[in-house]
């Protein structure tokens, strides 16, 4: 079923996305109905080798509903998007994954947490990381750019999934790996579009 949202709609549910991150950018601490940072992390099975490389501040900031690394492992060389990448923690694990011969680009909507995901990186002294501001939507990217692209919480998220999933597809190189964590609408959707967009966040 496809819902109709209106440009205005649209407006709406990115400036609270906006507002949610920002705050999020300062600490997700208290802000989300499951574990985050470190306990996070261990939560959902990250591995301790991982974390043990990853300082303090790197790891509070971690606010994934799952772990995409669980779908498969990255191997040195791979170059990897990270869709929605807020704080920077899964760019940083994957950056250290891919080693110097491969490449991560974590992409957000919300300049302040991008820069966030900039500091944590700096902690880290990575040089095969990079963060661009961008939409899943329309994706600033050639064609076969990636050979793996992931993604925490974030599509559920995404007004235009079907566009999203197109611009994934045209990014990744054949034989890619698409690797998604995320949460899923149970319930019937309400049929009022005023409804749909206040409760985006449900």
């Amino acid at each position: 079923m496809s819902l109709s949202i209106s440009c205005e709609d649209k407006k709406q549910i990115l400036d609270s996305i906006r507002k949610k991150y920002i705050q999020v950018a300062a600490s997700p601490a208290g802000l989300f109905r499951y574990p985050t940072g470190r306990a996070g992390l261990e939560f959902l099975g990250y591995d301790s080798a991982w974390l043990q490389q990853l300082p303090a501040a790197v790891l509070a900031s971690y606010c994934g509903v799952g772990n995409p690394f669980s779908l498969g492992p990255l191997q040195a060389g791979d170059r990897v998007l990270d869709i929605g990448c807020g704080a920077g923690v899964d760019a940083i694990i994957a950056a250290l994954l891919v080693g110097q011969s491969g490449q991560v680009v974590g992409i957000d909507l919300v300049p302040e947490i991008l820069d966030r995901a900039r500091q944590n990186a700096e902690l880290v002294r990575l040089d095969n990381l990079s963060f661009e501001e961008a939409s899943a939507e329309n994706l600033p990217f050639d064609d076969n750019s990636f050979s793996v692209v992931i993604s925490n919480g974030v599509l559920n998220l995404v007004v235009d999934k079907t566009k999203a999933l197109q611009e994934i597809f045209r990014v990744m190189q054949p034989g890619g790996r698409l690797q998604i964590a995320d949460q899923v609408l149970k319930s019937d959707i309400d049929q009022d579009p005023s409804t749909q967009v206040a409760n985006w966040f449900r």
